[in-house]
């Protein structure tokens, strides 16, 4: 018999989230995650991936995996410390280190892993971090992980941010003090003021980390926002996910040799969870090897990106200030956001929405994604549905 409160606190609790909109239906894919994707044996142009570069059903990268099945198996066998490091993870973490423009890297088995993994290890109760208010949720445990003071400063406030690690450098409180941004934000698409951190980084010597789980593959010509900036020496942390634009899965920690060094014994993820499986390591490195020999797929993100972009806004939807190919439509209200997206969805789009808590309230939106694999009919066919649904809500 199961317990009452807990059925009580659920019941209730699920059916609110439904009346307000804020409730998510999970809508399984029949068949590979690719620009057109089968749910329920229909048909749809996928908006909602963040398999940016289109590797996740790429032929070079499955023949890899393939492989590594047959001379490695399907499990690591261990953690990493004991036996379960294999000559395919040191690969992976030299590739990785050579794409991020590094001198190591230290591979996790998944983005949110590495920042519950990477801030804790390093940061505790007599520190102090730096948060952009916008900060991904990942990054947001890891600091309540770490149990250090966590100090929000307003989204990309750069005068804001100066003020907040002034005080906290002149109360004489702390430690060390960290900044931490996402370089890329996934809901918005802006980009961190990355230069204007890293001057104030300096000027109070501020530990700096950065969350590049949506930079990675987009910017710096694939190598990230970092590199965009060409700011390899001066960012403690890259912090980066092998799960979007490389299309596998897992996540890495890029710097130094002694930072990485440090992780390896001390973040709890590395030491107590079994690596990524050797199909998964093996095809990451592929995808790594073919964004370092080849801006092609990049090239293609960014011209689908602004052909979607440009279509939507010509049409009249709010698609806020995104500097990258994320391209929300921003709504408004839940209720009406989970409304458009389910029309998208019945025409031939799926493109999920988003909602609170993943946006701030009364924000609700469709986020789009157009991905390297996506052709230019795709496109057109979705944004006259854009167009039609839009006209049907009264929203264009």
């Amino acid at each position: 018999m199961t317990s009452k409160i807990l059925h009580n606190f659920l019941e209730e609790n699920i059916d609110d989230l439904k009346q307000r909109g804020l409730y998510n239906e999970i809508d399984p894919v029949q068949g590979a995650n690719g620009p057109v994707i089968n749910i329920d044996g229909k048909k749809l142009i996928n908006l909602s991936s963040n398999n940016y570069l289109g590797l996740a059903t790429d032929d070079r990268l499955k023949e890899v995996a393939k492989e590594a099945v047959d001379s490695h198996g399907v499990g690591a066998g261990a953690v990493r410390t004991i036996n379960g490091t294999l000559d395919l993870h040191m690969e992976l973490e030299k590739k990785l280190a050579e794409f991020k423009g590094t001198e190591a890297v230290i591979s996790y088995q998944s983005g949110f892993n590495c920042n519950m993994a990477a801030i804790s290890a390093v940061m505790d109760k007599n520190d102090a971090i730096l948060s952009d208010a916008l900060n991904h949720a990942s990054i947001i445990d890891g600091c309540r992980l770490s149990k250090a003071k966590i100090i929000p400063f307003e989204h990309s406030n750069m005068e804001n941010l100066r003020q907040k690690a002034k005080e906290a450098v002149e109360s004489g409180q702390y430690n060390k003090i960290m900044v931490i941004t996402d370089g890329v934000f996934s809901m918005d698409g802006d980009i961190a003021k990355l230069p204007e951190i890293v001057e104030i980084a300096e000027e109070f010597d501020l530990i700096t980390y950065v969350d590049d789980a949506h930079g990675s593959g987009v910017l710096g010509k694939g190598a990230g926002t970092v590199k965009h900036f060409g700011l390899q020496d001066k960012v403690d942390f890259q912090m980066g996910t092998l799960s979007k634009a490389i299309g596998v899965i897992g996540g890495y920690v890029a710097g130094k040799t002694e930072l990485i060094d440090w992780l390896k014994v001390r973040s709890r993820p590395f030491l107590f969870s079994t690596a990524v499986t050797p199909a998964d390591a093996a095809a990451s490195t592929k995808a790594v090897e073919l964004l370092l020999e080849s801006t092609d797929l990049n090239e293609n993100l960014w011209e689908n990106g602004d052909y979607l972009k440009d279509g939507l806004k010509q049409l009249g939807f709010d698609i806020g200030n995104s500097e990258t190919p994320i391209t929300p439509c921003i709504i408004g209200d839940e209720k009406d956001a989970q409304k458009f997206s389910k029309r998208l969805n019945e025409e031939g789009v799926y493109a999920k929405a988003i909602v609170f808590p993943t946006v701030p309230r009364g924000t609700g939106r469709v986020r789009n994604m157009p991905t390297a694999a996506h052709t230019k009919e795709m496109l057109d066919d979705a944004i006259a549905i854009y167009e039609k649904v839009g006209k049907e809500m009264g929203l264009i």
